[in-house]
């Protein structure tokens, strides 16, 4: 039998907020999206906080979000998100996921972070915060520059297969195995493990 892993989702589990969203300022000042689009950015945030959202609302929406990547290069992105760390993303960080970090690191437990977010978000959170990993959503890069299709979108039942690839490649034991989330577009990823914890859950999470 393998050994025990943690995977915590990232917005509103990790996070007090959208990474997507605390982001949007910086990608406007870097030319990815434009006042307007940080305005309906804001505005989508808001409703997913109120109502919640569904499974395809949420893929939708994340795919609408790579296509504005298009023509924008993965070194860029993560010279973005570098600037963006300390600022940003880190204040955001809720004290007590960190407790639950170390907690697992010191049963000898690897801790991940799996989310839809893009792979150079949650990478550069994965290494700042201490994490072993990170899994995130893949953007096709051609010529250098993102095309805005993804490869490697982390929703729903994606996200619960790329932990499964995960646990496969490393030896894991998904059976002893916790994950952390907040939304119920996040029950496959939830159902996978043998622990499955809500955190500041949604509402239809929360019945």
């Amino acid at each position: 039998m393998g050994r025990a892993a943690a995977f915590f989702d990232l917005d509103r589990t990790l996070l007090r907020r959208s990474s997507t969203l605390a982001l949007a300022p910086a990608f406007r000042r870097h030319g990815v999206i434009t006042r307007s689009q940080v305005a309906k950015a804001a505005f989508w945030q808001l409703l997913f906080v109120l109502r919640g959202a569904s499974r395809e609302r949420v893929r939708a929406a994340a795919e609408d979000g790579l296509m504005l990547l298009r023509g924008f290069s993965p070194e860029r992105m993560q010279h973005l998100v570098g600037e963006a760390l300390e600022p940003v993303l880190a204040p955001l960080v809720y004290d007590e996921s960190l407790h639950l970090l170390r907690q697992h690191r010191e049963r000898g437990e690897p801790a991940y972070i799996v989310s839809a977010a893009l792979q150079e978000v949650v990478d550069a959170l994965a290494e700042r915060l201490g994490f072993d990993g990170a899994l995130g959503t893949v953007c096709e890069v051609r010529d250098g520059v993102y095309t805005g299709r993804g490869i490697r979108s982390l929703h729903g039942e994606n996200k619960a297969d790329a932990v499964r690839e995960l646990a496969a490649r490393e030896g894991y034991d998904l059976a002893t195995s916790t994950a952390y989330s907040d939304s119920h577009t996040d029950l496959p990823f939830l159902e996978v493990v043998g622990n499955p914890v809500a955190v500041n859950p949604d509402r239809e999470l929360r019945r």
